[in-house]
């Protein structure tokens, strides 16, 4: 799967990325564009028609959005109605009986999205070994359904007891409700979640089809204004486990794509490490609406097989992202206790911060940067857009420094102070929360405010190296280039891992990877072409919990090597999240699963030509927590080399900080490493 031109648009909250790879020559052209959300479509062709290349001319296209994400957050999905086993209405509710916070008096789990009266309970049974007990109530599904459609709900969740063993009465329950009311949103939970737990396969069910009709809606308007305009062939959408899928499976189960945009990010770090040799990385992605953070440790993507998205849980194989509504469109308000607060509410690209002009008059984390003089207002996109600096510092003043009787500066420092503690909260919660040691790692800080809160939040977490990548508010679009094609399948059947078993739990990864190879298939990769990946969720006896770990393929067809290998993985890996493990107790495989991969030729990384000269373009006074207003020094990056903080970095797409006690220097590939001096 070759061709000339590949094209890759990450859709944020704020802004619209845009990079393009001449395949022959390996040059890289990028661009930005307003994210409007009542003119996304518009703004995405209008970005790609800036590309000095046509659409016709373009051999793929792929694509990463926060559409998806952006709607859970912010909660402006669709009325969902639930339809589940009679006994069941209240799991959304019930959730999970432990304190995600428990230190915290105060917490209160997320409100369901789906309100009790539109959660609706329907006769039928199946136990755990998929043996029907109570056949399905057509007659009750008909009604509820019926009534669900008249309360005016846009996507109903079908989600019955044990269906992941014994799917039938849910393939019956959404075929006949999509035959009874075409053109409804049905989710049913064996389509997105093949495994157990019946609050997360919820969850996930319902979450798929909160954001159904809008990903549909805005997937299916997309698709015919490319084609209107001369693109034919297939557009791919990012996945939150690092591939892509066809954007028609996306609209179907666009719960693949709630980490879309961010795993792009993580698959270029992982590419950018490889190339400079840095084993372990904390990927940080400072966007309009999110802060998306993952882990690379040992060369190698943290992965789980469950998340939580705005607090509420995922299943499924995902990179291992932890989001939270922390961006440069993060709106900051003051809470009924006179606390400040900094999202997830986010002002995006319409009407925007204060400072865009565009009728915004909440004060948002860009109009601080603004206020405190670390942004250029008349060089905003390279000068495409002129920021408004009175109208930042009077929703300032309004909405924070007046209700508190503080000075503006010390108004827009204190949410800057708020935005980066959340930052790191989301940082220890992949590292320190697991045992690991954030200065063992370097940050790779990217996305459109990724520079300006680089050198922050490592100073808080005392690690000592900070990368800036090239291009950084393009560089999950970056990512997205270089990803494969990813097709994952897993089913829980709970077992013994022992030798009376080792067979069967063979031939059922072996299926599994049939299955996933099939599905890529449709993409066009030949079955020999397809690369099969397999893992297993194991547990000691008697455990509730289990630990996902690699099985190789050469181990299906050596059933002692199969329980050999998978048990000393499985040992290791407790011992390394428990401190103890041990290899005498039984194991249980409770869920297996494959993974398919067609490969994509990844875009090269060039060496950045040797800059022009090594100057300041001017100088600015910004301001900086503990030293006040200090007139500093501003660089464009494409003629930088190095120099000591305080200090501004500027490219068209981005801004970074250097703060005193830092610096600032350009490596052979033009990225930027802030390195603490002090």
């Amino acid at each position: 799967m070759s061709g000339g031109h590949r094209v890759a648009v990450d859709v944020g909250g704020t802004f619209i990325d845009f990079v393009l790879l001449d395949e022959a020559t390996g040059e890289l052209v990028i661009e930005k564009q307003p994210a409007r959300r009542e003119t996304l479509v518009a703004e995405f062709l209008a970005g790609l028609e800036r590309l000095p290349v046509g659409l016709p001319a373009i051999d793929r296209l792929f694509h990463g959005t926060t559409v998806g994400i952006n709607a859970v957050i912010q909660e402006r999905g669709a009325k969902v109605g639930l339809l589940t086993t009679s006994g069941f209405r209240d799991v959304l509710a019930l959730g999970r009986g432990s304190r995600p916070e428990l230190y915290n008096a105060l917490y209160r789990p997320p409100a369901p999205l789906v309100d009790r009266y539109l959660r609706r309970d329907v006769p039928e049974r199946v136990t755990g070994d998929g043996t029907v007990i109570v056949p399905l109530d057509l007659a009750e599904l008909d009604r509820h359904a019926d009534e669900l459609v008249a309360e005016g709900v846009e996507a109903i969740a079908v989600c019955f007891l044990h269906a992941y063993v014994n799917p039938e009465h849910e393939r019956i329950a959404a075929r006949r409700i999509r035959d009874r009311h075409p053109g409804l949103a049905v989710t049913a939970s064996h389509e997105v979640a093949t495994e157990w737990r019946e609050f997360e396969r919820t969850s996930t069910t319902v979450l798929n089809a909160y954001i159904q009709p809008l990903m549909g809606r805005y997937l299916g308007e997309l698709g015919s204004s490319l084609r209107e305009r001369g693109f034919t062939r297939p557009l791919a959408l990012m996945q939150s486990n690092g591939g892509v899928i066809s954007a028609e499976r996306a609209a179907e189960r666009p719960i693949r794509t709630l980490e879309s945009g961010p795993a792009g990010g993580v698959i270029g770090s992982l590419a950018l490490a490889k190339e400079l040799g840095i084993d372990n990385v904390i990927c940080a992605d400072v966007g309009g609406t999110s802060y998306d953070v993952a882990l690379i440790e040992g060369g190698r993507i943290l992965e789980t097989t469950e998340t939580e998205v705005g607090g509420r849980p995922v299943v499924g194989p995902v990179i291992d992202i932890v989001s939270i509504g922390a961006g440069g469109g993060s709106i900051a308000w003051i809470d009924e206790l006179g606390a400040v607060r900094v999202g997830p509410q986010s002002a995006g690209a319409s009407p925007g911060p204060a400072c865009f002009g565009l009728g915004g008059i909440e004060p948002t984390v860009t109009d601080c940067h603004l206020v405190l003089g670390r942004l250029d207002p008349a060089n905003f996109l390279g000068g495409r857009m002129q920021l408004d600096v009175a109208a930042a510092e009077d929703a300032l003043a309004t909405r924070v420094a007046a209700p508190l009787g503080i000075s503006l500066e010390a108004a827009a420092d204190g949410v800057l102070a708020i935005a980066e503690t959340n930052m790191v909260f989301a940082i220890r919660a992949v590292t320190v929360e697991r045992g690991l040691d954030p200065r063992e790692f370097v940050v790779f800080s990217y996305g459109g405010g990724g520079g300006l809160f680089a050198a922050a939040v490592a100073e808080e977490l005392e690690v000592p190296t900070v990368l800036v990548p090239r291009a950084p508010a393009n560089f999950s679009a970056w990512g997205i280039l270089t990803s494969d094609y990813r097709e994952d399948v897993a089913v829980t059947r709970v077992r013994p891992l022992d030798a009376a078993s080792a067979a069967a739990a063979a031939d059922e990864l072996r299926a599994l990877g049939g299955e996933a190879a099939a599905e890529l298939g449709r993409y066009g990769f030949p079955e020999g072409e397809v690369e099969r990946l397999y893992r297993a969720d194991i547990r000691y006896a008697g455990q509730d919990h289990t630990i996902t770990v690699p099985i190789e393929a050469a181990w299906l067809d050596d059933q002692p090597a199969l329980l050999e290998g998978a048990r000393e993985r499985f040992v290791a890996a407790h011992a390394q999240l428990y401190g103890h493990g041990t290899l005498d107790p039984p194991l249980e495989l409770v869920t297996s699963r494959a993974r398919a991969v067609g490969k994509v030729a990844r875009p090269p990384l060039p060496e950045a030509p040797p800059p022009a000269a090594a100057g300041p373009v001017g100088r600015r006074s910004v301001f900086f927590r503990g030293h006040g207003r200090l007139d500093s020094p501003v660089y464009e990056r494409s003629a930088f080399t190095s120099a000591p903080g305080p200090a501004i970095v500027e490219e068209w797409t981005t801004t970074v900080v250097v703060p005193p006690g830092w610096s600032a220097r350009a490596d052979r590939l033009g990225n930027l490493l802030l390195e603490r001096i002090s």
